[in-house]
């Protein structure tokens, strides 16, 4: 089944696009680009999808292999080409697990299928970047 969004022009830069969850969002330029930053800037929005979707993965295995995480952050940094069309041709994803009782192999693990298996945006993401994934133990 197809994902359907609808995505309406709301006057200068800006718009508003709808999710197949229900949800909405704004998307809107830079004021360096006659925007008023109103809203997620396109290409860093690609970025949250990645971090929401490799997080979801994570998730959905730390309750199933009902490990004890107090925190977990994804950061990411990608550079953007300098030629148009301007893309991202590297992506550096920093995973960070913060608790007193982290069990690090397990959630390594967690990590490893998220990236090689189960994230579909990874796969894409795949396709036009160079990635490089690191994954940070904060033991409280």
């Amino acid at each position: 089944m197809a994902d359907y969004i609808s995505t309406t022009w709301l006057g200068n830069m800006k718009f508003e696009s709808t999710n197949p969850s229900g949800h909405t969002l704004f998307i809107d330029a830079g004021i360096e680009s006659g925007g008023k930053g109103e809203g997620y800037r396109p290409k860093a929005l690609m970025l949250s999808g990645l971090a929401g979707c490799s997080g979801l993965d994570v998730a959905a295995l730390i309750k199933k292999m009902k490990l004890e995480v107090e925190t977990f952050k994804i950061e990411i940094e990608a550079n953007l080409t300098e030629e148009h069309p301007k893309f991202y041709d590297y992506v550096a994803m920093h995973f960070h697990f913060h608790g007193a009782n982290l069990e690090e192999k397990k959630l390594q693990r967690a990590v490893d299928l998220s990236i090689d298996k189960y994230c579909g945006v990874m796969a894409m993401f795949r396709q036009f970047a160079e990635l490089k994934i690191e994954t940070h133990f904060h033991k409280n």
